[in-house]
């Protein structure tokens, strides 16, 4: 492999590893402020002990977040230079207010709710905790802008062979970024709330601390089933953006080869790309691709043979990860379905319980399904009809890049291991009481 595709490498492992932490800091720091609010409210020292407890996992999950991100905004100058000199203008911009500000908020504030318990009132440190969270969406939001700006970039004038910022408030405000943070925190929330449930499950199968776990459970199943029904309307509404932003990367989702209106799903289908077709089609459904993309069933749909082949992404990855993550979405809705109206009779539904324990991994898939097929169904693009990423990576030596790999996997996996660990304890040992 040359420099290019390790650099590639490289960053996915980072990347992907990094997002296995970042939504359940999105997503438990909201659920930890909810339970801390309903002890200032109620004085019930259940809740109380429930923000102690599922605190420790937050922080224990946010460490390992922070020490997998910040090697990624070092990848931007040292793997990918090219890139960094054409758009730092811009996307180093709302990288360094992501670190700057909101970063600087989350940890700020988090010190203050681990070191403030006997320092604050307990009305104030519950406000704490609103406060880390709301920074961390903070965080998330300058980061997934930046992101959304090299899907679909908006604001900028071309100068000296530069993006230059034209407009901050086009890239801030613009369709694209808006559905993109909406989609991404979504997601974060559906994984918070079935990691909650899962471990939750754990407890009420071991019939242990039931009142404490039951309580966890229907907050987080609350929580799971609204963004669990929220993301399957505006996951539409997404996709329908992209049909207009990025027609390449739908019609890759949806293996879809010849442009054509009334333009069908099928129930079954495998693509073939070496020969431009599906090798399987089965049980066509005429016409929905047109309405679920165009909100019409006449409307025409770019297929991928109306694009070059060399500004074509992988057609199989980017169909995979779409149907898989979609199946995974329709999942989410029916478990948390079932478990709202189990939700008075949780200890006494024992299988349901071991289905929401073994369902902890699944969300955590759904997401990197999500990131990949975001930034591989961009490809060949870095940013979006504007630079190649052929063009964007540094003039380093591949040993070098190789190196780092390797180093990179290393102390990933090892942090990851250790990180998984402590979690793992800490969720199987459960509540102690509180002081």
């Amino acid at each position: 492999m040359d420099a290019l595709m390790l650099s590639r490498l490289q960053f996915a492992a980072a990347t992907i590893f990094h997002f296995l932490f970042v939504p359940l800091t999105l997503g438990l720091s909201i659920m930890i402020a909810i339970m801390e609010t309903r002890y200032v409210k109620t004085q019930d020292a259940v809740y109380l002990k429930m923000t102690k407890f599922w605190g420790k996992l937050f922080l224990i999950n946010f460490a390992l977040g922070i020490v997998t991100g910040i090697t990624l905004e070092f990848q931007f100058g040292t793997n990918w230079s090219r890139y960094s000199a054409f758009v730092g203008d811009i996307f180093g911009s709302l990288l360094a207010i992501e670190a700057t500000a909101a970063f600087f908020l989350e940890s700020t504030f988090i010190g203050v709710w681990i070191f403030g318990w006997k320092k604050l009132s307990p009305k104030a440190h519950a406000t704490v905790m609103w406060l880390v969270a709301g920074a961390s969406t903070l965080s998330a939001l300058w980061i997934l802008t930046a992101n959304a700006w090299m899907q679909h970039p908006v604001g900028y004038t071309l100068r000296n062979g530069r993006a230059e910022l034209e407009s901050f408030s086009a890239v801030l405000f613009q369709k694209f970024a808006i559905l993109e943070i909406l989609h991404t925190l979504s997601a974060a929330y559906i994984l918070s709330a079935f990691f909650v449930m899962g471990i939750s499950a754990y407890h009420l199968i071991k019939k242990q601390h039931l009142d404490f776990f039951t309580r966890s459970f229907r907050i987080a199943l609350g929580f799971g089933l609204i963004f669990s029904l929220f993301e399957f309307a505006e996951g539409h509404l997404h996709g329908s953006d992209l049909a207009d932003k990025q027609p390449a990367k739908l019609a890759a989702m949806e293996a879809h080869w010849e442009t054509k209106t009334n333009a069908p799903i099928y129930h079954f289908a495998l693509p073939d790309e070496a020969n431009e077709k599906n090798a399987i089609e089965i049980l066509p459904l005429p016409g929905v691709l047109s309405l679920l993309a165009k909100h019409s069933p006449s409307a025409e749909v770019t297929g991928l043979k109306a694009i070059p082949r060399n500004e074509r992404p992988p057609v199989l990855i980017n169909f995979l990860s779409f149907k898989i993550m979609v199946a995974l979405g329709l999942y989410f809705i029916l478990m948390t379905l079932i478990g709202w109206f189990k939700r008075n009779r949780l200890p006494e539904s024992p299988g349901y319980l071991k289905l929401m324990l073994y369902s902890i991994p699944l969300p955590y898939l759904a997401c990197e399904l999500g990131w990949i097929l975001a930034e591989v169904g961009r490809q060949p693009w870095i940013v979006y009809g504007l630079m190649k990423t052929s063009d964007a990576y540094s003039p380093v030596a591949q040993s070098q890049v190789l190196t780092s790999l390797i180093a990179f996997i290393l102390i990933y996996g090892l942090l990851g291991a250790i990180g998984y660990y402590l979690i793992f304890q800490q969720a199987r040992k459960g509540p102690e009481p509180v002081v």
